[in-house]
């Protein structure tokens, strides 16, 4: 005895199969989401390290420290938000924007502080 599946049941795998692969790709972007907002983290800190360092570099050699590091975070995609100089010590603070999609609004800052260190 042969059962027959009713008509009710036509499609119903495809429907399954659509929902699954929207699942999928609503996770394939949250997951690249989450790698632009790491990228852009390591992106700030790394202007901000090395525009640290061209502001120590600045102030042995007599030149505008913020200026110095002003061009390193600019060369870097970042935008220099601070600098403070105190006697041979520099501190950086330096901000790049972050992913502008799927509801991520957030720019990422980082701080560095560079100098000859302890004597």
């Amino acid at each position: 005895m042969s059962r027959r599946h009713g008509r009710d049941e036509c499609g119903a795998v495809t429907v399954l199969a659509v929902a699954m692969l929207g699942v999928l790709v609503l996770m394939a972007a949250a997951l690249a989401v989450g790698e632009a907002m790491v990228v852009a983290h390591r992106r700030a800190q790394s202007a901000a390290d090395l525009a640290a360092l061209a502001a120590a570099q600045a102030i042995q050699h007599a030149h505008d420290p913020c200026a110095a590091a002003a061009e390193v975070a600019t060369a870097n995609g970042a935008i220099l938000t601070g600098c403070a100089v105190e006697a041979y010590d520099v501190t950086i603070s330096a901000a790049v924007p972050g992913p502008r999609w799927l509801g991520a609004h957030a720019d990422f800052a980082a701080q560095a502080k560079a100098g000859p260190g302890p004597t």
